[in-house]
């Protein structure tokens, strides 16, 4: 099986864009967010679906596919969202957030559409990548098995819906009632060799010092990104998820410092520091990498 395109680089930001609104659509790009997640979904009224699906589609097929962000979207459950995957393949798509995703079987379904619209279109295989959204207690459950389901990138919470079918009421600024479930997310993530978990949305885009704190504890956790729904979101979210050229200089200097020791047969690498260092520690410094500022602020 043909793993998912890597992104051009590692996504710090997803900025949240009503697939009905098409003014939005055209300014949506010069936003600044590394990645878009045109919603087809939660965001667009019953009645209005099938107008919306028409204008992202015929937004994708105008965009160049190296249009400066990775462009999701994110399509509704069920055969609708089958049927509006097949209608939005092309060039310009980097993959589709999946809403309520329950379990790996959705997933499959997703991946047979997409291998033959790719083949009918000459895509390469496996192009474009899947990203399901955990919105029940079963599906967060399902964690480990939907990461490793084809064609995931990386998880997602749907944490407003999940506390509702739970009954819960977090009020802690960080959200540290929902610790668990955001946990379990990365550890998925990380079982199946997948990226980490994308932070789940805050309403909070006024409140710049809340929004900062509880990015950071996501930072803490192990994400590397977060959804915003609304640009003013971007700067911090883009602060917290940026290294330091310190933390670029250092990780840099590690990597190469294993890279030599590799090609020179070498079985113990040492860091800077004199400790030991594995692959373990080199995955870190990569990621680190991943995010420097030159591969994109």
């Amino acid at each position: 099986m043909t793993a998912p395109t890597p992104p051009r680089r590692t996504p710090r930001s997803y900025l949240y864009v009503p697939g009905d609104r098409p003014r939005m659509l055209a300014k949506a790009l010069d936003r600044g967010a590394d990645a878009l997640i045109v919603d087809l979904e939660d965001a667009v009224a019953p009645a209005a679906k099938q107008t919306a699906l028409r204008a992202v589609r015929r937004w994708l097929e105008e965009l160049a596919p190296d249009n400066g962000a990775d462009i999701w979207v994110r399509v509704n459950p069920g055969p609708d969202g089958l049927r509006e995957a097949a209608a939005l393949v092309g060039p310009a798509l980097r993959g589709l957030c999946l809403a309520k995703c329950p379990d790996p079987g959705v997933v499959s379904a997703f991946h047979d559409v997409l291998t033959e619209r790719e083949a009918h279109l000459g895509l390469t295989a496996g192009e474009i990548a899947l990203s399901p959204l955990l919105e029940t207690a079963a599906a967060v459950l399902n964690a480990p098995a939907l990461a490793a389901a084809p064609r995931v990138a990386h998880l997602q919470a749907g944490e407003a819906d999940l506390c509702a079918e739970l009954g819960m009421e977090p009020r802690s600024d960080d959200r540290s009632e929902l610790l668990v479930v955001r946990t379990t997310l990365v550890l998925a993530c990380a079982a199946a060799g997948i990226a980490p978990p994308v932070g789940p949305v805050s309403t909070v885009f006024r409140d710049t010092g809340a929004l900062l704190a509880s990015t950071r504890a996501l930072r803490r956790l192990g994400y590397r990104s977060r959804a915003c729904i609304h640009p003013d979101q971007l700067p911090v979210v883009h602060e917290v998820f940026t290294p330091s050229a310190e933390e670029v200089a250092a990780a840099r200097a590690l990597v190469d410092r294993f890279e030599e020791a590799a090609r020179s047969g070498r079985a113990v690498v040492t860091g800077a520091d004199g400790r030991m260092v594995d692959e373990a520690v080199v995955r870190a410094a990569r990621r680190v990498l991943g995010t420097a500022p030159e591969q994109g602020t």
